[in-house]
């Protein structure tokens, strides 16, 4: 391809499974070409490229890590070179090590931190430099309930979530006067891979709702939030967690 979409393009990281999917065939329904980025798992990309499709929209799956700056630079020049612009931005790649503190080793901490934290910035910057030439865009990032309520053995990535609200923040208050919007969505338990493993009817009692949430709730709010309805809101964190606080 070496023409400019005429669809928006949306660039969703960790796509092939659970919430990430969720948000690609969300984005789909919305018409934007969807780049689905992934790490290790290639088939789950291709199905949900397949959904995204049936959805509504087109795409491409495509195969980086964003922790690696390394991977990253040269994955969103081709992006750029060949799309020639990302309309939407999703930063939803983020990994789990738990342990205790005191017992976490430094490639627990630093595998967690690198991919939320240091992943957020490989993506966002480059993009970023492109939304600014056109004063337009839309950089929705993923964090947790996990980042605004203690959590026993989670440090490393109640740290790398809490530290993904601070910098969106602090980036939606630099850019909003160039028609960029910065936000963030902060699920709670979600019907996930990172969840299946919970002894889930000892969880329900802890949320008001009573009941898991499932990855279109979390898709839902972050199509509001990358749709031309959220026109006027930037600089937020909007939990979906049942009434979890």
């Amino acid at each position: 391809m070496d023409t400019e979409q005429t669809r928006p393009v949306a660039i969703v990281t960790g796509g092939s499974k659970g919430i990430g999917r969720a948000v690609c065939i969300e984005l789909g329904r919305m018409g934007c070409y969807v780049v689905v980025n992934y790490r290790r798992d290639p088939a789950g990309a291709a199905e949900t490229l397949v959904q995204v499709k049936a959805a509504g929209g087109e795409g491409e799956s495509l195969a980086f890590d964003v922790a690696d700056p390394a991977a990253t630079q040269p994955a969103l020049a081709d992006i750029f070179k060949r799309l020639k612009t990302v309309d939407i931005l999703v930063n939803n790649a983020g990994i789990t090590a738990d342990g205790l503190f005191v017992m976490m080793s430094p490639a627990k901490w630093d595998g967690v931190i690198q991919t939320s934290l240091s992943g957020f910035y490989n993506m966002t910057k480059p993009v970023l430099e492109k939304m600014i030439r056109r004063k337009k865009g839309s950089v929705v990032s993923i964090a947790s309930i996990s980042a605004l309520v203690p959590n026993r053995g989670q440090a490393n990535y109640s740290a790398a979530k809490a530290g993904l609200i601070g910098a969106s923040r602090s980036v939606a208050a630099e850019v909003a006067r160039l028609g960029i919007r910065v936000n963030v969505v902060a699920p709670g338990l979600i019907e996930t891979d990172m969840t299946k493993d919970l002894p889930l009817d000892n969880v329900k009692t802890m949320i008001p709702m009573a009941r898991i949430g499932r990855p279109e709730e979390v898709a839902k709010v972050v199509r509001f939030l990358c749709s031309e309805d959220a026109s006027y809101i930037t600089g937020q964190v909007i939990s979906v967690n049942g009434g979890m606080f």
